[in-house]
């Protein structure tokens, strides 16, 4: 069972810039899943079901974004760390923030989108998010991104 925490999860790590902490009001919300497979179908269900409640559902490509790349993000820390990991979604200032911390160390890379059947999670992450990164977090690693929210033609698009 999932267990639900509001905890903060900031960026300690000054390569990617102080993260504000939502307005009042803002939408957080942080989840932590057993190592188990239907964790990934359960963690893309609780993204959809905070981006509704929040009213993100508007643009429905930064719903398809947000459920297709935490279901890579969370696809990836239970193959390569096999432990529990945590989703943490913030909702301020035109940006949604998805998190997803586990126990593992491997920093992930991109791969080329080849014809490979695995290996292209991240590849997805640098295409579609406006920016992403990974930091070493205690024993484990936390790997974000963000998506733009406030619907101009660029707001959800990586820049250059």
């Amino acid at each position: 069972m999932p267990q639900l925490s509001g905890a903060a999860l900031p960026d300690p790590d000054p390569r990617y810039g102080a993260y504000p902490q939502p307005p009042l009001g803002a939408g957080h919300m942080s989840v932590e899943y057993d190592p188990r497979p239907s964790a990934v179908r359960e963690a893309r269900a609780e993204v959809r079901r905070q981006l509704e409640k929040w009213g993100l559902t508007d643009h429905e490509d930064i719903l398809d974004a947000a459920e297709l790349l935490v279901s890579e993000l969370a696809t990836n820390a239970l193959l390569h760390s096999a432990s529990r990991f945590r989703l943490t979604l913030t909702a301020a200032h035109g940006t949604l923030r998805c998190e997803v911390a586990d126990h593992g160390r491997r920093t992930p890379q991109v791969l080329e989108a080849g014809t490979s059947e695995s290996g292209r999670g991240m590849f997805l992450v640098a295409a579609l998010a406006r920016r992403w990164g990974c930091h070493q977090d205690g024993p484990g690693k936390t790997v974000w991104f963000e998506l733009g929210t406030c619907g101009s033609d660029d707001c959800g698009r990586r820049r250059p």
